[in-house]
């Protein structure tokens, strides 16, 4: 340190002495470590930084957007709330250790924690969770996901105000991810709701919510795109796709036009940081208001129903039918004595539109399906036999046994698994017969489905020990793992070879 004081000293010393004889030491030293004012331009001559007529047009037009953006905002926010939630959490036993990360000592296995830790971490406990909503109606009725308030012990809602207050579940829709809560208030600001059908892509929108607890919060982007399905997020998907920035705690939350009404609930995020990375889904408003009535006036959601198991085309597929674009259903199987029999629809068919509207997938189609109201007339394109044909089909009502696929949904989604049935084309490529199975057609990479051997192509052809044909005994016999926590399969690849695989649904 001495060194250093010394080398400065001298480096002042020599430039000081050498400076010219306008200035002496203390002038140099004053010019040397002064911090100077920027300096106005000149009014003579032609200054670089003034602005032509054009670019202080250009100037006004960003304030004037600016300025919308925050008015937008004040008109939405106080209808926005954060919502805290308390739960009850049970571990099933030491292996759910109790650490939101990987703990060091992982490697001495449950019997390590059940000998020194099993009195140290109960296996009862509260979790304290929180997410965003909005207020619809001045009378406290609030929307927000179903994965914000399921299995709540509590809820509590903070308005923007400051004001809290005790929340009740008047229904909620685990399929869509929709829930609605209500407070006990009056007068309350509502935000109003739009018309999703009207978006779109490339519109400004801003979503509004409590990202990691800060309330408040707003950010602003675009719709990226819209009808987004087969993300694996919900049972019936249509999202729109956001790049404005959504994060842990924003579920729930609206997503705003430049109008200032709600055209989607903001859900979930595609990240491998568990952070925003530019892609955001919320569920459309149009879709949310025929759930939301339901679910008010009946506590439930009554869907509408075709009655058939669909898939995917893909190009082999589609070339194979006739068609030059692999989009559609391909109807796979048609139950008896549903709408699809009665309207005279046949395996092999490929369902093109529904009610006007093109189907790019199976997702798509049961989207459509679900929200018609039953009883509804409603007229279908169809390919047959090379052949383009129309169909009116009444949609029926779901039966209530066919509610729990949600629950078998989930549990493949927990898996890892997507399977499918087996088509004439699937059977004589893989080499299987027509009636032997469900086939595995999707493995998600580190699931548990992947870590026991599971791959695409094999054939799943018993579920707990009950033989399975196609998908309906498939889904029927798998609701016995909702209750074990549990699945135990038969497979087998394609070279014949057999195996069972017991996986535990985490």
């Amino acid at each position: 340190m001495k060194r250093f004081v010394s080398i400065l000293v001298l480096f002042v010393w020599v430039f000081g002495t050498s400076v010219s004889s306008s200035y002496g030491k203390e002038s140099f030293l004053q010019e040397l470590f002064k911090v100077k004012k920027i300096e106005e331009p000149s009014s003579q001559g032609h200054p670089h930084n003034s602005l032509t007529s054009d670019e202080n047009k250009a100037i006004q037009e960003a304030l004037k957007l600016s300025q919308a953006f925050a008015l937008v905002a004040k008109k939405a926010e106080p209808a926005v709330v954060f919502v805290k939630v308390e739960k009850t959490v049970i571990r099933k036993g030491p292996s759910e250790f109790p650490f939101p990360f990987a703990s060091p000592f992982d490697f001495f296995g449950p019997e390590f924690f059940q000998r020194f830790f099993q009195n140290q971490f109960p296996h009862k406990f509260k979790q304290m969770a929180a997410g965003s909503g909005f207020i619809v109606s001045p009378n406290g009725y609030i929307l927000t996901n179903n994965h914000v308030v399921a299995h709540a012990d509590k809820i509590i809602v903070k308005l923007a105000d400051g004001r809290e207050f005790k929340a009740k579940i008047i229904g909620t829709d685990p399929a869509s991810d929709v829930a609605v809560i209500k407070i006990n208030a009056r007068n309350l600001p509502v935000l109003p709701l739009g018309d999703s059908d009207k978006i779109k892509v490339g519109e400004f929108v801003m979503a509004i919510g409590n990202p990691f607890g800060l309330t408040q919060t707003v950010t602003v982007g675009v719709i990226s795109a819209k009808g987004r399905s087969g993300v694996g997020i919900t049972d019936y998907e249509d999202f729109i796709q956001t790049d404005a920035a959504i994060n842990p705690g924003n579920s729930g939350g609206p997503l705003v036009n430049m109008r200032g009404e709600a055209i989607g609930m903001n859900t979930a995020i595609f990240t491998r940081s568990g952070g925003y990375m530019g892609i955001g889904f919320a569920i459309p408003i149009n879709m949310i208001k025929v759930i939301m009535k339901q679910l008010i006036t009946k506590g439930k959601v009554i869907r509408g129903w075709l009655g058939v198991v669909v898939q995917d085309l893909n190009e082999d597929l589609a070339k194979s039918f006739g068609l030059t674009r692999a989009e559609g259903a391909l109807v796979t199987e048609v139950a008896e004595h549903s709408p699809a029999a009665k309207a005279g629809l046949k395996r092999g068919d490929i369902i093109l539109t529904y009610n006007g509207k093109p189907i790019k997938n199976v997702s798509e189609l049961r989207t459509l399906v679900a929200m018609t109201q039953p009883g509804t007339k409603v007229t279908m394109t169809i390919w047959r036999n090379g052949h383009r044909k129309q169909i009116e089909v009444e949609i029926g009502t779901q039966p209530q046994n066919l509610l729990a696929l949600s629950s078998q949904n989930e549990i493949l989604h927990r898996l890892g698994l997507t399977v499918e049935p087996l088509t004439p084309q699937l059977a004589d490529k893989l080499g299987y017969g027509l009636n032997d199975g469900v086939v595995i057609t999707g493995v998600a990479p580190n699931s548990p489905a992947a870590m026991v051997g599971l791959r695409p192509g094999m054939l799943i052809e018993e579920v707990n020990r009950h033989r399975v044909h196609n998908m309906r005994e498939f889904m029927v016999a798998l609701m016995e793992s909702r209750k074990t926590g549990s699945v135990l399969f038969l497979v087998r690849d394609p070279n014949g070879f057999r195996h069972y695989v017991a996986i535990e649904i985490k």
